[in-house]
């Protein structure tokens, strides 16, 4: 049973007007349990709006998407996030500012149990998330009082991204996580993002703007154009690519020229 199903997936924003943008058309796509795969596409390909389809954001006007084999389609955002774990691309999102980091560990371990009227961190969730920020190597254990917002914002996605993974969540969302941040610390948490995916064997979307990025990790890719899968190469075809074969695959498969220069030159 594949881990994510979807299933001739559609949605029009704007429908019956000049504004009307297809932004799904008929979408097939299927994951394996622990499959990594890379999503990159131009503008408007449609990649953002899948992860906001999968993560129920917003109904599609057709198509089943299925996780775990449960059919979450018609399920309301907050119940379908059971399922789910997601790092945006904004560093702002995905944790509360004010907090401390210890407070935000606490309320994603919590996720999905009954709140108590009594609010605080307990000494042993404060060894536990000590450890786990420790595994980050980046001084953050020693920070657990620390407020989220006084983080740099490779600091905060890595934090975000431990958030979204503390429980296990049967889809990981990666959406481009690490657009907003220099070069150095980019490829830091994508250290991370690979490290963590692998260790937990969690199955994992993620978008990239950055072509180099998709090749390189993740055991599938796939790339996107006007609401349609047109690649998919896993396994040793993917490690193979270069951005020159992506491109060339591109062009046959879409009839059109790359135009996203960010995605080319990285």
């Amino acid at each position: 049973m594949p881990m994510l199903k979807i299933k001739n997936l559609c949605k029009t924003f704007n429908p019956g007007t000049i504004n009307a943008k297809t932004a799904l058309a008929g979408l097939n796509l299927e994951l394996k349990d622990g499959d990594f795969v890379t999503v990159i596409g131009g503008n408007g390909a449609g990649k953002s709006t899948l992860l906001n389809a999968i993560s129920g954001v917003w109904k599609p006007d057709r198509g089943t998407i299925e996780i775990d084999g449960v059919d979450v389609t018609h399920m309301p955002e907050h119940k379908r996030a059971a399922f789910l774990g997601r790092v945006f691309q904004d560093p702002m999102k995905g944790t509360a500012p004010d907090m401390e980091i210890a407070e935000n560990l606490a309320i994603a371990a919590r996720r999905g149990t009954k709140r108590r009227f009594v609010w605080g961190v307990r000494k042993a969730e404060r060894v536990r998330y000590r450890e786990l920020l420790a595994t980050l190597e980046l001084g953050l254990e020693d920070r657990l009082s620390s407020k989220v917002g006084l983080l740099s914002g490779g600091q905060r996605q890595a934090v975000t991204l431990l958030m979204a993974t503390l429980q296990r969540p049967k889809l990981l969302l990666l959406d481009e996580h690490t657009a907003a941040l220099d070069p150095k610390t980019a490829a830091k948490v994508l250290e991370l993002t690979d490290r963590i995916v692998s260790e937990n064997k969690l199955t994992t979307l993620m978008i990239t703007h950055n072509m180099k990025d998709a090749i390189a990790h993740g055991n599938r890719l796939i790339m996107m154009h006007e609401g349609r899968v047109i690649v998919d190469v896993e396994g040793e075809e993917k490690q193979k690519l270069t951005v020159e074969d992506l491109l060339k695959l591109f062009n046959q498969q879409s009839g059109a020229e790359f135009t996203n220069d960010r995605a080319i030159l990285g």
